[in-house]
């Protein structure tokens, strides 16, 4: 099989010196790869070197070097290499002493070498001299020389199936299996200087993970991840960062993850993962006695898990375990593992990351309500009367209980707006205000809106509001109950609000905080709220065997109200029967959906701003277009046309109808869907608008490089001679001259604008 070297279409540099006009669009349209791709690329022949499991592999430029592991009778300890550019194997030169075979061993590349670390030795066929090892060894990819290190002082204990990586020029080494036990130690040492390196054991602190093998590790936006493993009866699928500076674990909390949304991979062991951009890629491993082969992401940003959909024209890998996986470029390489029936495999396979810019809505709109401009709304709260700003398209687009206040509000206030005019009217007064709708006049020629709401409190509907500018609020901190208490109170609020999606965050988040040291506190507020299902969960976590015992001898069982005492007595005595509820849970809107229909009419009577597109209006929402853009933001704060109409180009070109319909919902929901000739249109819209980043621009150029057919070469060729894409031009018009009769009969044949002459001109030429 053929191998070329090809990779996806650089993204485009985000340079905001951009000037306003664009003379001439430089696409760079040139080889690009199908992001999401799988392939399977030449196996390693049997000649070169074994099929194997068990082994590591590392990147070193444009080269994949393989070392050890078993092929189902013996350990192994040879060097294989395989080039990624013209995909051929062969077995790498070296020279020294080799570590001897082994299995299960670590490998990374620190400078012009590779360090391989540890592992299981001996004869696996015969069943003897089979031990853990703690040497090191380096190889030297320049000469192919093999070097052991001998170090002096104390070592690390022996151990295999461990997690080894590289960072700030040392080598850090966690947990694994010594013989007898799982591991969860760390120990590091410097690889800059070969005499006086010494082994050094880590002070680890925080949410340590528990003993484990057979897991890997990975470092982004410098942290180690550590995800699953084999940690026998406590084996969980929990992810785990370490701050190499503070040398401070945490547990990625899932909490946050609602019903509906991709939850975290299964549990498994012997599974890889790696790191690239903002994410990291789990492959494989087996979960639960299965062999599964979907590919996971997990967004560092977001916090977010997704099975990746693979490409339609992907070669995809079978489910493997104990396989091994590296990085090149913008590519993941893997190879080995051992596949059904306990067979050893060789082949190799490679996939191809997308590095799109992350989507910054979540972050643009928590931006607009940290920074309170263009508020619209004053939220008067409770008894104290405690005031806090918003902005009504926000607010009216995610909460339809605070959406049916904010119009009450406005009834009367053109009410009392029209009564004023009235008694004006009455003595005399000539040219009165006008009854314009609140939602239809520019913002700033009218005073805050004033909404009551007797039932909230500040701290709690500060929350809540973060909730509907982001879809997110804080995790509580561990051991905080009042972190806990206030996510309580914040319960109480989606509940008369009716936020299904806030109110499944909030019992998610409360539940998994919930301990021995906060239950019965958590407890007597949850029955104070008349919050019976978190009650429930309380009383239930209090009257667990391993639990009772030690909740009942707290002081603040003795301080407990005696009906609450009462029930868990009787709780535990005679436990009701458990209720199963087949009913859906309703995790109600996210903030896309919800952006989504507010754009598509749900949003229209608080419109405030009018856009003219070549002179037709299209109302739109002020805050909105701020928070998403800088040019909009920098116009609405200085320059706020009096008529509240704005002229919309980008630069001197006028975009299409269409492709500004594609540009509001990027700015509104972050939509990034469009046809390929939209995409030239808004190619440039990042750089004078001020998104941002240039996320949209990026999915333009993909759009264009996988999209051009001859059903639509005729539109695009359109579209790229009004914005002066020349080479997309010039692409077109190859494709046009090549595909002449089939690009004819989409097009009817009648050259009625300047794009389609200059196809006929170019037939000519031809």
């Amino acid at each position: 099989m053929s191998c070329k070297s090809t990779k996806v279409a650089p993204s485009v540099d985000f340079d905001h010196s951009c000037s306003d006009s664009v003379e001439y669009l430089t696409l760079n349209f040139g080889p690009f790869e199908t992001v999401h791709r799988w392939r399977r690329l030449p196996p390693c022949d049997e000649f070169v070197g074994a099929r194997r499991s068990k082994h590591t592999v590392v990147a070193y430029r444009d080269a994949i070097y393989v070392f050890g592991g078993d092929n189902g009778k013996n350990m192994l300890n040879d060097l294989l290499r395989f080039d990624v550019k013209d995909c051929s194997w062969c077995r790498a030169f070296t020279t020294g002493t080799p570590p001897a075979p082994r299995y299960h061993h670590s490998a990374v590349v620190y400078g012009s070498s590779m360090f391989v670390f540890g592992g299981y030795t001996g004869d696996i066929y015969s069943n003897s001299n089979l031990k853990n090892k703690n040497d090191l060894f380096e190889y030297k990819f320049a000469t192919g020389q093999w070097t052991e290190w001998k170090v002096d002082g104390s070592l690390p204990v022996a151990r295999s199936a461990h997690g080894a990586t590289v960072y700030s020029d040392k080598l850090w080494i966690f947990a694994g299996y010594d013989g007898n036990a799982r591991l969860n130690d760390m120990w590091t040492i410097s690889l800059q200087d070969r005499d006086h390196a010494c082994w050094e054991e880590i002070d680890q602190s925080g949410e340590i993970p528990p003993s484990c093998c057979n897991f890997p590790v990975a470092v982004c936006r410098d942290k180690m991840f550590v995800f699953s493993g084999q940690s026998g009866a406590k084996i969980t699928n929990n992810l785990f960062q370490f701050e190499f500076k503070g040398h401070m674990w945490t547990r990625i909390p899932t909490e946050h993850l609602l019903r509906g949304s991709p939850p975290p991979p299964q549990r498994r062991y012997g599974h890889t993962m790696v790191a690239f951009d903002r994410h990291l890629y789990v492959f494989g491993g087996a979960a639960d006695n299965t062999l599964p082969n979907e590919l996971h992401c997990y967004d560092v940003d977001s916090q977010t898990w997704e099975v990746i959909q693979a490409s339609l024209d992907s070669e995809m890998p079978s489910g493997r375990l104990f396989h091994a996986a590296a990085v090149i470029q913008d590519a993941m390489y893997i190879f080995g593992g051992t596949v059904d029936n306990n067979v050893r495999s060789g082949e190799m396979y490679r996939f191809q990351f997308s590095s799109y810019p992350k989507c910054t809505l979540h972050e643009d709109y928590g931006k607009l309500w940290e920074n309170r401009q263009f508020c619209d709304v004053e939220f008067i709260l409770g008894e104290r009367q405690e005031r806090v700003l918003g902005h009504i398209a926000i607010v009216t687009a995610r909460c339809q209980w605070l959406r049916k206040k904010i119009l009450q509000a406005q009834d009367r206030r053109r009410q009392r707006t029209k009564q004023e005019s009235s008694e004006e009217s009455d003595e005399g007064a000539a040219g009165g205000p006008r009854d314009i709708p609140a939602g239809n006049r520019p913002s700033g020629t009218q005073p805050l809106l004033e909404v009551f709401i007797r039932e909230a409190e500040a701290q709690p509907f500060e929350v809540l509001m973060q909730f509907l500018y982001t879809d997110k609020i804080q995790y509580p901190r561990r051991g905080h109950v009042q972190d806990v208490l206030l996510i309580m109170d914040v319960y109480k609020l989606a509940l008369s609000f009716q936020l299904s999606r806030l109110e499944q965050l909030c019992v998610q988040y409360i539940e998994a905080s919930v301990d021995l040291q906060n239950v019965l506190i958590v407890c007597e507020n949850a029955n104070k709220l008349q919050l019976d299902q978190l009650k429930e969960h309380c009383l239930n976590f209090v009257v667990k065997e391993s639990h009772f015992n030690q909740v009942i001898m707290t002081k603040e069982f003795e301080q407990l109200s005696t009906p609450l005492i009462v029930e868990i007595v009787r709780r535990k005595q005679q436990p009701p029967p458990r209720m199963y509820s087949d009913q859906p849970v309703d995790i109600g809107t996210s903030l896309v959906q919800d952006m989504k229909a507010y754009l598509e009419g749900g949003g229209l009577e608080f419109c405030d701003i009018i856009l003219l597109l070549d002179g037709h209006p299209r109302p739109a929402h002020q805050a909105i277009l701020a928070a998403r853009s800088s040019y909009f933001e920098a116009m609405f704060r200085s320059f706020m046309p009096e008529d509240g109409q704005v002229n919309i180009s980008i630069g001197e070109m006028v975009p299409s109808k269409q492709a500004f319909e594609s540009m509001l919902r990027y700015i509104y929901y972050g939509d990034v869907n469009m046809p390929p000739e939209d995409s030239l249109y808004l190619f440039a819209a990042p750089y004078y608008y001020g998104f941002s980043n240039n996320r949209l621009q990026a999915y333009c150029k993909q759009n264009l490089e996988m999209n051009v057919t001859v059903e639509n070469v005729l539109q695009i060729l359109e579209a790229a001679d009004k914005t002066q894409a020349l080479d997309m031009k010039k692409h077109c018009l190859h494709i046009i001259v090549h595909q002449f009769i089939k690009a004819s009969k989409e097009s009817g044949c009648a050259y009625h604008n300047p794009a389609q002459r200059e196809v006929s001109s170019s037939l000519q030429g031809f």
